[in-house]
């Protein structure tokens, strides 16, 4: 059965929604996601491994946090018996009433200057943020049996990795709630009001908050293509033009290995020919 009927009946049986329309939104680093209309209303249902279930309730709750200090964001839906997720074939299933506004585009100079502003705003709001799914920053076990795919993705991945444990120890960096996978379609723009909003917040967890930096750097194409987005974040976010020059090299190289290893994983040989050809244009 294709994925979005799989959606589509979870939606009907356990959120009592009959969609008349679903659309899949782009393919993001650690998790699917579709739009769906049902009645006047519109929803986005996130779908992530079934290992992250606890970390999407916890973005859940942030998402309600950010409501809460008045920040436009998806409403997280619970479902008929009241859970905030379900376990599907493919991982766990969560819903969100949509936010008003269009989708954010990361290739326009415009566009990541509201980009890097919210992000830059998500941090600071979730400063002080508790919940009992955040799960400290570990993104890769390089040990992982999945990385002999490729002659090349082990070396390549502990390379990474050792590199951004180094930073970590060497580096005093600002560690906070991570949104976790910060692409452009997470975030909207009302053209009406003017206001820019949050779709949903990923897979939550805590870390060094230059890990969505970079997270965000990859979905614009790399550093050269992102200087307004991170021009804007360094108005607005916490931490310090210094730490993000030193920090974003080495964790937009870790965010790369974060993507060979899910295309290892998922067997999806386009994005490890794109982190292959990434990670070995870079230093180190």
């Amino acid at each position: 059965m294709p994925e979005d009927e799989i959606v589509r009946t979870v939606l009907r049986d356990e959120w009592h929604l009959s969609p008349s329309e679903i659309t899949e939104l782009p393919m993001a680093v650690m998790s699917r996601g579709w739009e769906v209309l049902a009645g006047s209303d519109r929803y986005v249902a996130r779908l992530a491994e079934s290992a992250a279930r606890l970390p999407v309730e916890a973005g859940l709750a942030a998402a309600v946090h950010l409501r809460g200090v008045r920040m436009e964001a998806g409403e997280p839906v619970r479902t008929l018996g009241g859970a905030l997720t379900v376990e599907t074939a493919h991982g766990a299933l969560a819903v969100l009433r949509r936010p008003p506004g269009r989708h954010l585009d990361g290739a326009d100079p415009v566009d990541q200057q509201w980009w890097g502003e919210r992000l830059g705003a998500v941090h600071r709001a979730l400063e002080g943020f508790r919940h009992p799914g955040l799960r400290p920053w570990q993104p890769i076990d390089p040990d992982a049996p999945h990385l002999d795919a490729e002659p090349w993705l082990r070396r390549a991945v502990a390379g990474a990795v050792t590199a951004a444990t180094r930073l970590t120890v060497t580096d005093r960096l600002t560690y906070g709630v991570l949104h976790g996978d910060p692409a452009p379609d997470a975030f909207v723009l009302d053209a009406a009001t003017g206001r820019s909003g949050l779709m949903h917040c990923g897979a939550c967890g805590t870390g060094p908050l230059v890990y969505d930096v970079a997270a965000a750097v990859l979905y614009a194409g790399g550093i050269e293509r992102a200087e307004e987005f991170l021009d804007s974040y360094r108005a607005s976010g916490p931490v310090a033009a210094d730490e993000l020059e030193v920090a974003l090299p080495v964790l937009l190289r870790l965010r790369w290995a974060v993507l060979a290893d899910r295309s290892a994983r998922w067997g999806c040989l386009t994005g490890l020919d794109l982190a292959r050809e990434a990670l070995e244009s870079m230093p180190g």
